[in-house]
């Protein structure tokens, strides 16, 4: 089995592919180090909604995108960590506001400010690198004003795909934990044949804007006939292993979460063609609640990964 990397473009973007076996992967590191696309035996499994061109010019997410540094939404403009405080303000930041107008998927959405780093191909797999200095941004400062460096990691293996962020806390501030990816899975086939899997013991109890109430109920772990059911869902706490199924007659796709993923949204509208696990390292709005916020000491490192795993039946 041999890996390649092929530099390309799409939708006007330079795109970088991996290819290794039954997988290929594309990703744009000039609009948020998306994964645009991942196919597998020629199949795409990732849902694309409107594409590359609505993230880049909308910030209408799909693929694979990076939440940070905060998941989800917030409750607020403002929140404060320990003895900084922050004002969110869409003119002096790159800010998106959800239809309430709360602060939704923090200030890296479709973000041109990703480094390429390198690159790496051996026969047992593809991968690629990107960072960037936090710090180095004033607009990004005044959202999140904790200076660290960001490195993403896509590396795609002959299961599926890796992906891992490194945050590493570069001064004399300690920098919070509350950042997720939002994937956007494809199985396929009608929705009335999907099956799931979910490793979850609590559920959050959110109120009409999708924040958490404080109300925490048990959650029911195992599989289940998605069907017509609904889902937008905050879980707290999950079962060992963490791995997400949705599973058709043609495939089975896998979400595995690493230890630092704490929480999970479950993503699925009644009417779409997707299901989206999303790995969060804090509960929506922990930055203002401080709820299960953790931080990452200066001068030291913290690194989340999660795969995405594809099996045909």
């Amino acid at each position: 089995m041999t890996a390649k990397i092929t530099h390309g473009e799409l939708d006007g973007s330079p795109s970088v592919t991996l290819t290794i076996g039954d997988f290929s992967a594309t990703i744009v590191p000039t609009v948020g180090m998306v994964v645009a696309s991942l196919t597998h035996r020629g199949v795409e499994v990732l849902g694309q909604r409107g594409g590359l061109a609505a993230y880049r010019d909308h910030g209408s997410s799909f693929g694979v995108p990076l939440l940070y540094p905060w998941a989800n939404r917030l409750s607020g403009v403002t929140y404060n960590v320990g003895s900084v405080a922050v004002d969110l303000h869409p003119t002096a930041m790159p800010l998106r506001l959800d239809d309430h107008g709360l602060p939704i998927h923090g200030l890296l959405i479709a973000s041109p400010r990703w480094q390429v780093t390198g690159t790496s191909c051996t026969t047992h797999f593809a991968a690629i690198t990107a960072a960037i200095e936090f710090g180095a941004y004033p607009d990004l400062l005044a959202g999140f004003p904790f200076p660290h460096r960001l490195e993403l990691t896509h590396e795609l293996g002959a299961g599926g795909l890796r992906t891992t962020l490194v945050v590493i806390a570069e001064e004399n501030l300690p920098v919070p934990l509350a950042f997720g990816f939002h994937p956007y899975l494809a199985p396929g086939g009608d929705r009335s044949s999907w099956r799931i899997e979910l490793p979850v013991r609590t559920h959050a109890v959110l109120d009409e804007r999708g924040l958490p109430t404080g109300e925490i109920e048990r959650a029911e772990e195992g599989w289940r006939e998605l069907g017509t059911d609904a889902y937008d869902d905050l879980y707290l706490s999950l079962a060992a292993p963490a791995i997400f199924r949705v599973e058709t007659p043609e495939r089975l796709i896998e979400v595995s979460f690493g230890d630092a993923y704490r929480c999970a949204q479950v993503y699925a509208p009644a009417d779409a063609d997707f299901i989206c696990f999303e790995p969060m390292t804090a509960p929506t709005n922990a930055l203002i609640t401080g709820d299960d916020l953790r931080e990452v000491t200066p001068g030291s490192t913290f690194a989340a990964s999660f795969e995405i795993r594809v099996r045909s039946r």
